[in-house]
């Protein structure tokens, strides 16, 4: 009889746990279902798209500055203490499988210029890997066809007559390091994790580097720009990780310290930009363990923040939670240092697509309504139309395929709310 007892109550118990489990997964599912429907745009971001852009303001280029630029508290400011907000778009290509930055067989690059400035945009980001630096190869003419005086160059010639074109044009420019390897980032690959892949076995890695190396790649691609004033700084690497938090901040700090003082010996004015662990997201460790160089006010921490970001978390990614469990997670992340006026933080990466989800919309929202309070610096990802891997179509993009006529959406409306900003203040 007790036998018979245990065995039922074993089995009610195992059916429990199976409907509990069910629920649980039916749950998961709804959720997700609902997070993946598509989303509506509002009636203000409608009307944006059918309006063309305002003429853009010179008052936040760079060539309204004196320079150099230094750090004041949360504030890049000029040689007279104004601030210089970084209003950028990432254009990548050069840390991908083509070397070079893409668009270059559509538009000439100076026609590219112009129409980031007609975007409102005051600076640039421009990724490159280390691969690009050591192979420096030749380029096919066909990706060239619209810059005809560039068919026959090297990748870091192409790379450099482009920084040239935006500088020349009034657009200030921020190097990064990206990946190692010359591919689309960032996956679980141990190679391009870090900015050095030498710890791990030969065998591993396609593209192995010291840091001694990632050093001097640095310092070839920099030394193209000594001479440039509005190359105003280097983004020393793009999304350092580790497996489940095993890329320490201490560990990060110390290498971006001996790279950031390596390239103030090249050019003293240059500002660095360090950016946090855990794929950009994690600036918490600057609280103990601030990055001190040789020469002070250089300092730029970055964050990045996606919608799939804060998985793993009680809370959730970033794209289903509410406004205040989100900005609850910035101010831990990040934005102390800025609410605190301690040090600038530059949102160097973030984004979202042209037909975005219910979860996609969430999170842009809750991003740049705190943004918008903090007035903050920005970067997004990507300008765009294109990945280089297969020609595919790049949904966060934000100009069509003919790297000429702007995407108008909710995305460049909440932009220009968020760059007007700055604006009205000089």
């Amino acid at each position: 009889m007790l036998a018979r007892f245990r065995s039922n109550t074993a089995r009610m118990l195992l059916i429990l746990a199976i409907l509990l489990i069910g629920g649980f997964l039916h749950y998961l599912w709804k959720t997700e279902a609902a997070l993946n429907a598509p989303w509506t745009p509002d009636a203000g971001a409608r009307l944006f798209a059918q309006r063309p852009l305002g003429a853009p303001s010179e008052k936040s280029l760079i060539t309204t500055y004196k320079l150099p630029l230094r750090t004041r508290g949360r504030n890049i400011v000029d040689a007279t203490g104004r601030r210089y907000k970084l209003s950028s778009v990432n254009w990548y290509g050069a840390s991908d499988e083509h070397y070079i930055p893409g668009g270059l067989d559509v538009q000439h690059r100076d026609t590219i210029a112009q129409t980031i400035i007609a975007m409102g945009f005051n600076s640039v980001r421009m990724p490159y890997a280390d691969e690009m630096v050591m192979l420096n190869p030749e380029i096919p003419d066909d990706r060239l066809a619209a810059n005809p005086d560039l068919i026959g160059k090297r990748a870091l010639d192409i790379f450099e007559a482009v920084v040239t074109s935006l500088t020349d044009a009034g657009i200030a420019v921020i190097i990064n390091n990206h990946i190692t390897s010359a591919t689309w980032c960032c996956g679980a690959d141990p190679c391009d994790a870090g900015w050095a892949n030498d710890h791990l076995p030969a065998a591993v890695c396609r593209v192995r580097q010291t840091e001694e190396e990632w050093m001097e790649h640095w310092e070839t691609i920099m030394g193209r720009f000594l001479e440039d004033p509005y190359v105003i700084g280097v983004d020393l690497r793009n999304e350092v990780r580790g497996l489940w938090g095993t890329m320490t901040w201490d560990r990060w700090a110390t290498a971006a310290e001996r790279c950031g003082n390596r390239l103030l010996k090249l050019n003293k004015n240059w500002l660095v930009v360090v950016g946090g662990t855990e794929s950009g997201n994690d600036l918490t460790g600057v609280a103990k363990r601030p990055v001190r160089l040789d020469l002070d006010h250089r300092v730029v921490y970055s964050a990045h923040v996606y919608s799939w970001s804060g998985w793993g978390s009680r809370e959730g990614r970033y794209a289903q939670r509410d406004y205040a469990s989100f900005v609850a997670a910035m101010r831990r992340n990040w934005a102390y240092l800025i609410e605190g006026n301690l040090d600038p933080v530059w949102v160097g990466e973030f984004g979202a697509p042209h037909m975005p989800s219910v979860g996609d919309a969430n999170y842009w929202q809750n991003l740049l309504r705190f943004l918008k309070s903090l007035d903050a610096d920005f970067g997004y990802w990507a300008m765009n139309p294109r990945k280089p891997a297969g020609d595919t179509e790049e949904t966060y993009a934000l100009v069509e395929d003919d790297w000429l006529t702007p995407v108008l959406d909710y995305r460049m409306r909440d932009m220009s709310e968020l760059m007007q900003l700055q604006l009205d203040e000089l």
